[in-house]
């Protein structure tokens, strides 16, 4: 195929790329948007094999790689759980990051393939662009492994600190940064390329252990940043248009993404990669712990699904809670029985809500909750007040009333849903041990609350059976 027909599919593909991330700001548009990006994918594929080349037994090893990934990627998605999505996006970061290594690799073994040169004699750009991809997909790799192991429950999800350890991941970077100079002033020795990996491994594994279970949707939207700053730059290196458009609209697109996730939690993202906030929920403390002399106002389902069946407002507000519980069903066919009695049912998404950007989006989507029904934080806070019930369903440091009152909190001036304003609040909690930031929840102790202790999705269950009653 011409070099300017290629070109001009790539151009294609590109748009179409641009439509699917268009197309995924809305739920309304999100199939369609998905639709463009599988068919600009469709024809970057046929564009590049078109492009090159090569043997018959070159293309069948090519067709191979793309049935095997092809038939994992479809067994993966049929039976992957919607809770599992967080950690699902964090392997393939991790896969993508590893491909710009392995591309990397082969393109400093067989530059005279790629165009960029000759062994021993690889053209300056591309030893600057293959360095810089290779340390950036080896970061993304192991970041992303650990970024899996915390939301698949491998390792724990509290921040794992050690003495010292800015000033290491500092050295780990200047070394890397020295070793890219000197790589790229040696003509590329591969002796360096791997050092380069090696070090970048390592950086990338002890940049995302200090980082607790609050941060995860921001490093989710990082890693993925930096998988399409890593194709990008691989892209260069091997001279691919398509690899250099796509890797920097993900690079972009992640980085804004970012950006609006620390936003909404009044957290600098130079903080948040710097790690610590955030614990496991799992260690958080007992049950009652931090109580004191200050009661709390627990009910039973009954209660809950009395004072449901006569408001006339609920707004619920969902959480990781949910997710784990895998409560979205339960709790729709709660809204329908509400509907019903002619209840106005809202829903109140926080920005950070979950593990993962739109985690609760998700969620509710598979539960068909209808999409008009779903509100972000902005839209929807200052209808708390006129809300007979607020109905908290695992959510808790973005409910928190001290991150507006209490200036000594990690998590004050973080913006919250203010569902205090509400005239009742119901709160579906295991226990009273705080949340991912290791803050106590004063909510619990305000006498508008009440406390329903147990299981998300078993306790919605009842509530539904009460109202059926």
């Amino acid at each position: 195929m011409p070099e300017s027909v290629t070109s001009a599919a790539y151009l294609l593909a590109a748009v179409l790329f641009i439509l699917a991330l268009r197309g995924l700001s809305h739920p309304d548009s999100s199939r369609r948007g998905n639709l463009f990006g599988m068919v600009g994918m469709v024809i970057a594929i046929l564009a590049t094999l078109a492009h090159g080349a090569m043997s018959l037994a070159g293309y069948g090893l090519i067709v191979l790689g793309l049935a095997i990934g092809g038939g994992i990627g479809v067994v993966v998605a049929l039976r992957i759980k919607m809770t599992a999505l967080p950690q699902l996006v964090a392997a393939f970061h991790s896969l993508v990051g590893l491909a710009a290594v392995f591309v990397a690799a082969s393109a400093l073994a067989a530059p005279q393939a790629f165009g960029i040169g000759e062994p021993g004699a690889i053209h300056l750009e591309s030893l600057i662009e293959m360095s810089i991809g290779l340390a950036i997909g080896a970061i993304t790799f192991s970041g992303s492994v650990i970024a899996f192991a915390k939301l698949q429950a491998l390792m724990r999800g509290a921040p794992i600190t050690f003495p010292f350890q800015h000033q290491i991941n500092l050295a780990i970077g200047i070394a890397i940064v020295l070793l890219v100079i000197a790589f790229v002033a040696t003509g590329g020795v591969a002796t360096l390329f791997w050092l380069i990996a090696l070090l970048a491994f390592l950086l990338g594994f002890l940049l995302i252990i200090p980082i607790g279970g609050a941060d995860m949707p921001v490093i989710v939207s990082m890693l993925n940043s930096y998988s399409g700053w890593a194709a990008s730059g691989i892209g260069f290196t091997i001279q691919n248009l398509a690899l250099i458009i796509t890797g920097a609209l993900v690079g972009s697109s992640g980085a804004i993404l970012s950006y609006i996730m620390c936003k909404g939690m009044n957290r600098s993202i130079i903080n948040v990669l710097l790690g610590g906030f955030g614990t496991d929920s799992s260690a958080a403390g007992p049950a009652g712990a931090g109580i004191g002399d200050r009661t709390v106002k627990s009910g039973a389902a009954e209660d809950a699904a009395f004072i449901l069946k006569n408001a006339s407002k609920v707004i619920i507000v969902p959480g990781y809670g949910m997710a784990v519980a895998q409560a979205q069903h339960a709790l729709r066919e709660m809204a329908d029985l509400l509907k019903a009695e002619g209840v106005e049912v809202k829903y109140a998404i926080h920005p950070v809500a979950g593990r993962m950007p739109g985690h609760m989006n998700v969620l509710l989507a598979e539960a068909n909750v209808p999409y008009d029904e779903v509100f972000e934080l902005e839209q929807i806070n200052n209808e708390f007040s006129t809300a007979d019930v607020a109905y908290i369903i695992g959510a808790n440091d973005v409910t928190n009333p001290a991150a507006k009152t209490d200036a000594s909190s990690p998590i004050y001036g973080m913006p919250i849903l203010e569902v205090d304003k509400a005239k009742t609040v119901l709160f579906i909690k295991r226990s009273m041990a705080s949340g991912y930031a290791g803050v106590e929840n004063e909510l619990f102790f305000r006498p508008n609350t009440m406390m329903l202790f147990g299981d998300a999705k078993k306790m919605t269950e009842e509530i539904v059976q009460a109202l059926n009653h």
